[in-house]
């Protein structure tokens, strides 16, 4: 049977359960003769300004999470974040909706870290821009932060569809050095007053399909039970992952190391999305991500990976995975942490 089928069962099931559930109360509770009339309650004071409407619910589109539709209604703010060991721990990054994790010069790698649905008082360390970045913000729209850069980077930055916030060109105030923190890694953004500022920008659009809390669990994908993710960067980078049943959560190191954040926290995300893409070096030192185009993708979730591809058609589009069944490859609803593994690394999964 499809996967359509399944669910649409799923949905006549849920709303038969409903009706009859519906009428099965009106029977038990309905008046009869032998009932006393319904007495009459003087409703309770309701303070001023509040209201009887209930929110309207809606779902975080970068976690897929349910949310209240007014406090949607902001930009996301995307900002480039340092992985330099001076840089760690760094700040909020389990408060991200997504995080892409890309190669950059000497083999080391930084974040594109992005936040929607939970907007920290401040981030960072906040770093350089690099020219892949506009291929990642463009389709979030909103805001990106970051300290600077080759000015043909900042240039390319500066002419994609979102507010640039540069701390090389601030001067009111949104970007303070941390006296506790070794420069250059010391750069933090108050993200409150930036996201406050812009306000009025729309939000993101929807990033990724999301299913339920178990989405690969359908045969069809054929995922496989996996334990442990790791992933080769360079020599000098090589993140991993490992699932943890008892938090629902997948929990990060970096060189062999638990990678802990600044709240004192374990690195953690629901999902882990890993993208083999290939490298642009026409910048010299400087590699470039290649993120126009397609590729090998897997999604990890909920203990099980399952295999499938990935495409993104333009700068302003989206990244799109797709199941080895020609369907979308779906995630778990909360934050997603996206590697750009390159095509001279490697990944594998432990069962």
């Amino acid at each position: 049977m499809a996967r359509g089928d399944h669910s649409a069962r799923g949905v006549r099931a849920l709303g038969v359960l409903l009706v009859t559930s519906a009428i099965l109360l009106a029977g038990c509770t309905g008046p009869t003769a032998a009932d006393p009339p319904p007495v009459t309650e003087t409703p309770e004071a309701r303070p001023i300004g509040t209201s009887s409407v209930p929110a309207a619910v809606a779902f975080a589109p970068l976690r897929g999470t349910r949310a209240d539709w007014a406090a949607m209604q902001h930009p996301a703010l995307a900002a480039k974040i340092d992985d330099h060991e001076e840089a760690r721990p760094q700040i909020a990054l389990n408060r991200t909706d997504l995080v892409f994790e890309e190669l950059v010069e000497g083999g080391l790698t930084r974040y594109v870290a992005v936040w929607h649905s939970d907007i920290p008082a401040e981030i960072g360390p906040v770093r350089s821009i690099r020219p892949m970045d506009p291929d990642i913000v463009s389709p979030l729209g909103g805001i990106v932060a970051y300290s600077g850069g080759q000015d043909q980077f900042v240039a390319m930055m500066q002419a994609a569809p979102v507010v640039n916030l540069v701390f090389d060109y601030d001067d009111t105030g949104l970007f303070t050095r941390a006296d506790d923190r070794p420069g250059p890694h010391d750069v933090i953004l108050d993200s409150t007053e930036a996201v406050g500022r812009y306000a009025e920008l729309p939000p993101p659009q929807v990033h990724f399909a999301y299913g339920g809390a178990d989405p690969l669990a359908d045969p069809a994908f054929a995922a496989a039970p996996t334990s442990s993710i790791s992933q080769v960067f360079s020599e000098e980078r090589y993140p991993s992952w490992t699932w943890d049943a008892a938090s629902s959560a997948w929990l990060r190191s970096q060189e062999g190391q638990p990678d802990m954040e600044a709240s004192g926290e374990r690195v953690h995300a629901v999902n882990v999305v890993t993208l083999r893409v290939a490298i642009d070096w026409r910048y010299g030192e400087v590699p470039k991500t290649t993120l126009i185009g397609d590729g090998e993708a897997w999604a990890s979730v909920g203990g099980r990976t399952a295999h499938g591809t990935w495409s993104k058609d333009a700068a302003t589009s989206p990244i799109v995975l797709t199941a080895d069944d020609g369907g979308p490859l779906p995630l778990a609803p909360g934050n997603t942490w996206i590697e750009l593994v390159p095509v001279g690394g490697s990944v594998t999964f432990a069962p």
